[in-house]
């Protein structure tokens, strides 16, 4: 018979009635019913007064912003490290005048300094004594002057003037010139016992270096430009004459303009 089959699957299903139904959540009556959790109001909820003082801006009586004195934070140092490569040929001069390139390089920059004859370069480092964020690359300057050739006197005025400059260019970047052409142009720029190399650098205030075909000029951006087209004159085939007479004018220009 399908009915009572019908009927008996119907109440297996339905639960007894001693067991208990389960309860609602005690937690979410708590948070329907906290006055604090739902506003009565949407419309009420403003933000605290403390909040909207710190958010004004304080003006003065001409309608400037004043704003808060700022506080000394100290800077994060991190400790850099450069290292400049020496020229075989400048590692005995070197070794020779290491008193006088560490010294200013310790005690002005307050650099660390290491000659590492095993790379052939110098190692510089600052510390936490380094004032100065330009002075690692001061000193990397300084050691890069004096293995181009540069004397260590002349080299410390990078150190002390801000506005020196090192300039390096080659005869071929000016004329090309095959060997007996590129002695003779060597020549006329260095003259009988160096005296024209001396005139420029007289006339021009500034230091130059002749290392083979590889010419350095050490000193200010208006007296580099000078002492160059000198240079480039005498490699081009001008009269030593005719660029002493130049030198002259120009250098007579700046006097009357100092």
């Amino acid at each position: 018979m399908p009915a009572p089959t019908a009927l008996a699957k119907a109440s297996t299903d339905a639960p007894p009635d001693n067991v208990p139904l389960p309860e609602p959540d005690q937690d979410e009556e708590l948070l329907l019913d906290a006055p604090d959790a739902v506003p009565s109001d949407p419309n009420a909820f403003q933000p605290a007064s403390n909040e909207a003082e710190d958010t004004e801006m304080a003006v003065d009586e001409e309608g400037r912003p004043r704003f808060a004195p700022g506080k000394d934070v100290e800077p994060i140092r991190r400790s850099e490290t450069r290292k400049v490569p020496v020229p075989p040929h400048r590692m005995a001069p070197l070794k020779a005048s290491w008193p006088k390139i560490y010294s200013p390089l310790v005690q002005h920059l307050k650099l660390q300094v290491r000659m590492n004859t095993k790379s052939k370069c110098v190692e510089l480092r600052t510390s936490r004594s380094t004032d100065s964020p330009a002075a690692l690359q001061t000193g990397v300057d300084f050691v890069h002057a004096f293995a181009l050739g540069f004397d260590v006197d002349d080299a410390v005025a990078l150190l002390r003037v801000d506005d020196l400059y090192i300039e390096t260019f080659e005869i071929k970047d000016v004329k090309t010139l095959g060997n007996e052409h590129l002695g003779r142009a060597i020549g006329r720029i260095a003259g009988k016992d160096g005296k024209t190399k001396f005139a420029i650098e007289n006339a021009s205030r500034t230091r130059i270096v002749l290392a083979d075909s590889k010419i350095s000029i050490l000193g200010s951006f208006k007296n580099i430009h000078m002492a160059r087209e000198s240079i480039v004159s005498l490699i081009l085939g001008k009269p030593p004459g005719k660029v002493y007479n130049s030198l002259r004018t120009v250098s007579a220009r700046m006097k009357e303009r100092f």
